[in-house]
């Protein structure tokens, strides 16, 4: 009984190091492992080599709505709902991956720093837990994009088939066909 407590504790330090790593607040910490407050801070300030940062995490869904947020959320999301269907283990585990494919397309499109941080990937599952957001297909390409859940029955088109102006500045457009393969149709 001992044995497999000790294996616990270690697969959840593992898990804890790689949320770390990945940018990871100690809410999340707290909210993903069973170690205790003052463990994952002392692990924290090992790794990082200084104290987590102190504040309340987003709680606003209007965030993941905007044009820029909502490609980068959507593409998250829809890596994480491929992922979910053909991996095994806990879902902690498939949101670290997913974030990892998220981070590899961002720096592959771009060496700017990743507009969806963990805790906002975090964040966007609970809402899409609880139901604040959900998942919509766009009128025009068919692609599937997050939307907050109380305009899921209005016509929905993505900012990638029709971008505000200010994402023309931004050279979002150029970047539309490789970003588009991360959209995956929601099946009719």
């Amino acid at each position: 009984m001992c044995e497999k407590n000790l294996l616990q504790e270690v697969h959840e330090v593992h898990v804890a190091m790689e949320l770390i790593s990945l940018g990871a607040r100690m809410q999340i910490l707290e909210s993903e492992t069973s170690l205790s407050r003052r463990r994952l801070l002392r692990l924290y300030k090992e790794l990082r080599g200084c104290p987590p940062p102190k504040g309340m995490l987003p709680f606003s869904e209007d965030w993941f709505m905007s044009w820029e947020q909502n490609i980068h959320s959507s593409m998250f999301y829809n890596i994480y709902l491929y992922l979910m269907k053909t991996e095994k283990g806990p879902s902690i585990n498939v949101l670290m991956k997913t974030y990892r494919l998220y981070l590899e397309q961002c720096y592959a499109q771009s060496h700017e720093k990743p507009v969806l941080d963990l805790t906002r990937a975090w964040t966007l599952l609970r809402f899409i837990d609880c139901g604040i957001v959900s998942r919509k297909a766009c009128r025009i390409c068919q692609g599937g994009f997050v939307v907050i859940t109380e305009n899921i029955k209005n016509p929905f088109t993505c900012s990638l088939c029709s971008p505000p102006s200010r994402a023309l500045k931004k050279s979002q457009v150029s970047t539309q066909q490789s970003l588009t393969a991360a959209f995956m149709p929601i099946p009719a």
